[in-house]
């Protein structure tokens, strides 16, 4: 998508600022100019908090980019319950400061789990987006409730194809993202290190022969 169609400022964070701004006019009206500091305070903290800058993503096709900014908690070989296999899963802890949008790692298009995956799945597991990249990768992107217990929230649906390093998801006050990858991938990461959203890779896929 156009990085024109994303300002600098989330959409998701207009509706505070517009609140902030709509109270620090009748506070200046009313009580005049002083009065309206703190509001100026908080409307810089809302810039800061819902802010979304522009990302340059790397010019490779295979890699996995991150989808969050954050910091690898955890790389493992495990089963992945969401499309019964074994998978190499890395796991996110997103800065509670940082960037909250949410990218695709990959480019592909977004699939929609059968009734039997769903039926493997526990009870309120957190929200799975599956994508399957042109040369038939699949990869499920996890994304887990924030500190508050605040839902994620998903902005591509069943069917869509999605660009590497696109904007597809939000969360609000951070949370916790895992990639399930496919086994024989290779991971670029170590436990502790960094990420930034749509710019650092977390991995490379392998091609297929």
């Amino acid at each position: 998508m156009a990085a024109s169609r994303y300002p600098f400022f989330s959409r998701e964070g207009w509706p505070f600022l517009l609140i902030v701004i709509a109270s620090g006019s009748v506070a200046w009206y009313y009580l005049g100019l002083v009065w309206t500091l703190p509001f100026w305070i908080l409307g810089f903290l809302i810039l800061f908090m819902f802010r979304d800058p522009h990302r340059e993503i790397p010019a490779s096709p295979l890699a996995v980019v991150s989808p969050v900014d954050g910091r690898i908690s955890a790389i493992e070989r495990l089963h992945d319950p969401y499309l019964d296999r074994q998978a190499l899963r890395v796991q996110i802890d997103m800065f509670r400061t940082g960037v909250y949008t949410a990218r695709s790692p990959v480019e592909g298009k977004i699939l929609e789990p059968g009734a039997d995956s769903q039926a493997r799945l526990p009870p309120k597991a957190p929200h799975g987006v599956w994508i399957r990249t042109d040369e038939g990768d699949d990869l499920v992107m996890v994304m887990n409730r924030g500190p508050l217990g605040n839902a994620p929230r998903c902005g591509v649906r069943y069917g869509e194809r999605v660009g590497q390093g696109q904007r597809c998801g939000y969360l609000h006050l951070g949370g916790r993202i895992q990639l399930y990858l496919p086994e024989n991938a290779r991971v670029t990461v170590n436990i502790n290190d960094q990420v930034r959203s749509g710019r650092d890779s977390v991995g490379q896929l392998v091609r297929k022969r």
